[in-house]
C-alpha cells in the first residue's frame, strides 16, 4: 500500500515534489512510498475535477495530496487561500477529505525556485558569472531590492535560463529540489506541504 498519493498540475511540479519526498530528512518525516501523478488538465483539472484520479487511489493510499499553482487562467478567485478552502470544500463534498489536502501555491511553483541556496544559481546555469544572479535580476527590475522574492517567480526563472541558454525543463527543478535547504523556507504552501506530511509521516 501507498503512504501517499499525490495529484499534481504539471511535469515540473511532478519533478520537485518528487524530488522533495526523496529528502525525508530534510523535510521532517520518515521514509515515505509515493506516487505522484499529473493531472492532464493541469491547475484547472486539479481544482475542477481532482477525483478522476483520487478515486482509483482512495483504497491504495494511506493520504493524498493535490496541488497547484494559483496562477492560471480563469481562476475564479484572486487568493490563494480562497481557492485552496474552495477545493477543500469540494474534496470533503466528494468524501476525499481529510484523505486529501490541498495545496495551492501562490502565485507558482516558481516561487518555491528561489531560495538563499547557491544550488539554485547552478541550476539555473548562472554559477561563476557576473554579475551575480540576483544583482543581474534587479537591474533588470525583475527583483526589487526590497522583495524577499521575485514579484513574477516565473519571469525571472525564464530570463535567467535564455541568458544561460540552458534549456528550462523539469529537470531544473528536480536538482533544486534535492540539493536546496528547506527548513528556512517561509513560502506559506511550502510550509502547509511540510506541516502536513509531518503529520501524517512523523519520524
Amino acid at each position: 500500500m501507498l503512504d501517499l498519493f499525490c495529484v499534481v498540475s504539471d511535469k515540473n511540479m511532478e519533478a520537485a515534489i518528487s524530488a522533495l519526498l526523496a529528502r525525508p530528512k530534510s523535510l521532517g518525516i520518515r521514509e515515505v512510498a509515493a506516487d505522484v501523478v499529473v493531472h492532464q488538465h493541469h491547475d484547472p483539472g486539479c481544482f475542477h475535477s481532482p477525483e478522476a484520479l483520487l478515486n482509483g487511489f482512495k483504497r491504495q493510499a494511506s493520504h493524498a495530496l493535490v496541488m497547484l499553482d494559483h496562477a492560471w487562467d480563469g481562476v475564479p478567485t484572486d487568493s490563494a487561500e480562497t481557492l485552496e478552502s474552495e477545493l477543500e470544500a469540494r474534496l470533503l463534498r466528494l468524501d476525499l477529505a481529510p484523505w486529501a489536502v490541498p495545496i495551492v501555491i501562490y502565485p507558482e511553483l516558481e516561487s518555491w525556485v528561489w531560495s538563499e541556496s547557491s544550488h539554485v544559481d547552478k541550476a539555473l546555469g548562472w554559477h561563476g558569472r557576473s554579475p551575480p544572479l540576483r544583482d543581474a535580476l534587479r537591474m533588470q527590475d525583475l527583483w526589487p531590492a526590497s522583495d524577499p522574492k521575485p514579484p513574477d517567480p516565473k519571469a525571472a526563472v525564464e530570463w535567467a535560463v535564455r541568458q544561460s541558454r540552458i534549456p528550462r525543463s523539469s529537470s531544473i527543478y528536480r536538482q533544486i529540489a534535492r540539493r536546496a535547504g528547506t527548513r528556512s523556507c517561509e513560502d506559506r504552501a511550502f510550509r502547509r506541504f511540510r506541516d502536513t506530511l509531518q503529520g501524517w509521516f512523523a519520524v
